[in-house]
């Protein structure tokens, strides 16, 4: 090519240095002759990126060493790239999502009703409204409080409504902030460990473990009935805990967490449980951490509208913070929390609320509880396939997930070959931490018949 380009008189170094000049030019004669042609070659690939890097303006801004620090994608955004490649591979092939955990079923009809009333009422004089409070409209707080905190002292005020407990999970560290110890359950929702990432409690990551060196990882296994041994745990000021679990569906006891709230208590800590898979308890298990006595002075609860009311779309959690829950100069947290939620957020959308308001109603209750029963059995099903297997499953009693086990193999491994194989997507354990190498979990989240399907594809499969 260089020799071509010097027969023809043109110095390859002088016609990149006068690379914008020719790309103004995009009509002049160079571009129609070959040499002009092969000129454009070669600034096509001087101006490339280099080692995988983006050409373009460099500020004197340095990139969040935190961000940094983060691991890859994040878990479902990789899972979804990994889909998106294989339906691209297999564009006639029917894929059965029992991966992410997103709902299927339509929202109930007395739902939907509340929040299209409420919207036409937006566009009348009458029934406008701008600005709500950040904490949540008040009825709602009350509701959410008698509904799932009757009898456990938790008040309209302490409820935080939000946009769901993720955005929740995120604003809670911002509160912490990044001078604080965190211990998180291994498995557990990533959430939880990208974001204390981010706010700068992890430290570095160590390739040889799996694990970031300053965030304690409490093993909650099989052979610890899916719950921290916390005879050998360590103190941190932070405990996240998910009950049901997510990915394991484990739900605690409540033994087991009557001894988290006197380790706690003991401690000094403050115990940050997610309870966004309550609803699907159907065994004494408790249902909050607050029905624990003591609970309220140790812990923050988070939840959300989206697993057991379909509002993964809609968008509408809580938070409760007690007033009993005081830092350890006696400065209440709620004050902070609230400050945080003010300054962060302007409040749920109004027609998410009015949603939340109909799900808390009798009818809606019932509604809601109808869609959780197709979901529990879906998980029966899936529970009865793995097992004629042979395979060990955890989970799907109490939650929507089912945490299967193959021995010997690698997560990513089984993720792909079912994949591949029955155009299935789970999700690999290991995203989920280091404890999950050798799982795959599997969600009830599905219509019947692809459930089924998937069942009959599984089943061709591992038989």
């Amino acid at each position: 090519m260089v020799q071509l380009l010097g027969h023809a008189g043109v110095n390859v170094k002088r016609a990149i240095s006068s690379a914008d000049e020719l790309l103004e030019k995009s009509c002049s004669v160079y571009l129609l002759t070959s040499i002009g042609f092969l000129v454009m070659l070669i600034l096509r690939i001087y101006l490339a990126p280099q080692n995988g890097r983006r050409v373009g303006h460099g500020t004197k801004v340095p990139r969040n060493i935190n961000m940094e620090r983060l691991r890859n994608g994040y878990l479902f955004s990789e899972i979804c790239r990994r889909e998106l490649e294989h339906t691209q591979k297999y564009p006639h092939a029917k894929l059965i999502k029992l991966g992410i955990g997103d709902t299927t079923e339509p929202i109930p009809d007395i739902i939907t009703s509340a929040m299209a009333e409420h919207a036409h009422a937006l566009s009348t004089i009458r029934g406008y409204r701008g600005y709500g409070a950040e904490q949540g409209n008040m009825e709602l707080r009350n509701a959410i409080a008698q509904t799932f905190y009757r009898d456990m002292g938790i008040k309209a005020n302490e409820v935080f409504v939000s946009d769901g407990a993720q955005c929740d999970i995120s604003r809670i560290q911002m509160l912490l902030g990044s001078n604080v110890t965190v211990a998180v359950q291994d498995p557990s929702f990533p959430a939880y460990m990208d974001s204390s990432v981010i706010i700068g409690q992890s430290g570095n990551f160590k390739e040889e473990t799996g694990k970031y060196e300053n965030i304690l990882y409490m093993n909650c296994g099989p052979e610890s009935n899916f719950f921290p041994d916390l005879s050998n745990t360590p103190r941190t000021d932070i405990i996240f805990l998910c009950s049901p679990n997510n990915p394991t569906g484990h739900a605690a006891s409540r033994q087991q967490l009557e001894q988290l709230v006197e380790f706690a208590k003991a401690n000094g800590s403050i115990i940050i449980h997610d309870s966004a898979y309550a609803a699907y308890i159907t065994d004494e298990s408790p249902r909050s951490i607050f029905e624990i006595p003591g609970g309220r002075e140790v812990a923050i609860e988070i939840s959300s509208f989206s697993k057991f009311a379909g509002f993964t779309g809609v968008r509408l959690g809580w938070t409760v913070v007690p007033e009993e829950l005081l830092y350890s100069n006696g400065f209440p947290v709620i004050k902070d929390y609230n400050r945080i939620v003010c300054t962060c957020f302007n409040g749920a959308s109004s027609i998410a609320q009015a949603g939340g308001l109909a799900c808390l109603s009798s009818d809606g209750y019932l509604a809601m509880n109808a869609v959780l029963d197709y979901y529990k059995e879906n998980a029966k099903i899936i529970m009865d396939t793995f097992t004629s297997l042979g395979l060990k499953v955890h989970g799907g009693k109490n939650a929507p997930y089912m945490w299967v086990h193959f021995p010997g193999l690698r997560s990513w491994d089984v993720f792909n070959e079912i994949l591949e194989k029955t155009h299935i997507i789970t999700v690999p354990g290991t995203g989920f931490g280091p404890g999950g190498e050798g799982y795959i979990r599997v969600s009830a989240f599905g219509q019947r018949e692809s459930v089924i399907e998937a069942s009959r594809r599984l089943k061709n499969l591992l038989k």
